[in-house]
């Protein structure tokens, strides 16, 4: 994506054009860019068969595997490039029927047969992890609400996400906004994410951009990242 936001396909068809001019108003002809950190690491929200493919009530092939497709894209250069990368995935609940550990999806979500969700919990084959590749567990929407995430970027030094996965509208949202208020330049690669709502998707993305992150194109992330090296390199 360029800084021209306001004219990606998604903004006449889904944005109405008052709503549009209220964000110009607020950024100028364009959103404000927060840019690429020293420091990045990529995150993988929820890739797992349950919401990729459509053998799951939660599931979406339609939008879900292109996007695990584009993410493989971003992992090859984050590998190359020697870049942390992180995956979160559902906690794996030792007694599915405790109703505690489940909180609230027990009125918001459809319940699955422990066998199904098992196999559900597993990582999309496409994009499996790889050895030094960290994998957390989490129960709610936001991939640092009650997990490490924080813990593990303070130690790493990070400065940049790249916030990937699914939902757009969902895990996705909620993980860009903590990344947002603990003070990380987060970026999102549109390809990269998906939902499947696509009038879900276009807002959410859109409405992140005008607040929280820099949605971008995966070919500018991929060049920027690669402009990052050479820095450091030179």
């Amino acid at each position: 994506m360029s800084n021209q936001m306001f004219n990606l396909m998604y903004v006449p068809d889904i944005i109405p054009k008052e709503d549009a001019e209220v964000f110009k108003k607020y950024h100028g002809s364009a959103p404000k860019r927060i840019g690429m950190g020293k420091r990045p690491a990529v995150l993988v929200v929820d890739m797992t068969n349950a919401f990729v493919l459509d053998d799951y009530p939660t599931g979406y092939s339609k939008t879900g595997v292109p996007c695990a497709r584009a993410i493989k894209r971003l992992l090859n250069v984050a590998r190359e490039l020697q870049l942390p990368i992180i995956y979160t995935k559902g906690i794996s609940f030792a007694h599915p029927d405790e109703d505690a550990l489940r909180g609230m999806w027990l009125y918001k979500s459809s319940l699955m047969p422990k066998e199904v969700l098992e196999k559900g919990n597993e990582i999309y084959h496409e994009i499996r992890p790889e050895k030094g590749d960290i994998v957390i567990e989490k129960a709610k929407p936001s991939a640092f609400f009650g997990t490490q995430l924080l813990s593990i970027l303070n130690f790493l030094q990070i400065d940049t996400l790249i916030v990937t996965g699914m939902v757009t509208s969902g895990c996705i949202r909620a993980t860009v906004i903590d990344s947002f208020s603990y003070n990380y330049r987060t970026i999102i690669p549109e390809e990269c994410v998906a939902d499947r709502s696509q009038i879900s998707h276009k807002v959410n993305l859109f409405d992140m951009d005008m607040k929280y992150a820099d949605v971008m194109r995966l070919d500018d992330v991929i060049g920027e990242l690669e402009k990052l090296t050479l820095r450091s390199v030179t």
